[in-house]
């Protein structure tokens, strides 16, 4: 069975820009095409939803002018990229602190998710100033405000009610991570809702990611025993009965 929901680390768009002595932003410029064509994948494989940590929390903290060449590109892959994603029904959602953000970029993600509202065929989720700790924390906070005003009780709070006040709450939880570049850490994306992911890495940069290494990371999660905490021999059962 194919994963219903794929999330993915865009690693490497600056290693592989200094592999041919180009500017990083020339790198990133190269990952918005892999997002494409990531995207033709899904759209063709059926995955009913995908998520990509295209900006952390702490990506902040890089040099100045890399962060303005990414928000400029941001700006304009939000101008140019929509309208071809609602013809192909896909609906836009951002998640993260977007409150961290210039007014000009919070008005485009919002009129972008609006122009995307009806799209049926994928849920394409962009992290932007997205962490998962921060993720955890507002939905405490979400929580904390309805115990202070009488709608909730303390002794009510448990994982079910809790992972409804987190990010992604209407979608079922990755089946399936990818994380291109080599590294092997999950970078703070997602940490609630990836209790049971499969992970997934390629050495392979992100701007060089097309369909045969997505095809390879599904060849590879179909080999996958998925027995969330169960053992092998009462899965069969289950597959039995």
């Amino acid at each position: 069975m194919p994963p219903r929901h794929i999330a993915i680390v865009m690693d490497g768009n600056g290693r592989w820009a200094k592999a041919r002595h180009r500017p990083r932003t020339i790198g990133h410029r190269a990952g918005a095409r892999a997002v494409n064509r990531c995207i033709d994948w899904c759209l063709d494989r059926g995955i009913e939803a995908l998520t990509l940590f295209a900006f952390s929390s702490e990506n902040w903290q890089r040099p100045q002018d890399e962060v303005s060449a990414l928000m400029q590109l941001f700006m304009r892959a939000l101008d140019r990229e929509v309208e071809e994603l609602a013809r192909r029904g896909v609906r836009l959602r951002f998640i993260g602190e977007r409150q961290a953000f210039s007014d000009p970029i919070q008005q485009r993600m919002q009129r972008a998710e609006q122009h995307t509202a009806s799209g049926t065929h994928l849920q394409l989720n962009i992290a932007a100033s997205y962490g998962g700790r921060w993720d955890i924390v507002q939905a405490c906070r979400r929580l904390a405000a309805q115990v202070a005003n009488g709608e909730l009780q303390v002794a009510h709070i448990d994982e079910p009610r809790l992972s409804q006040a987190m990010c992604l709450a209407d979608l079922p939880p990755p089946d399936l991570f990818i994380r291109t570049g080599g590294e092997q850490r999950i970078s703070n994306f997602l940490l609630w809702q990836m209790a049971y992911t499969e992970l997934y890495f390629t050495d392979a940069f992100w701007p060089d990611m097309d369909a045969a290494e997505l095809d390879r990371a599904m060849h590879w999660f179909n080999t996958r025993e998925r027995r969330f905490g169960l053992i092998s021999e009462q899965l069969k059962a289950g597959a039995a009965s």
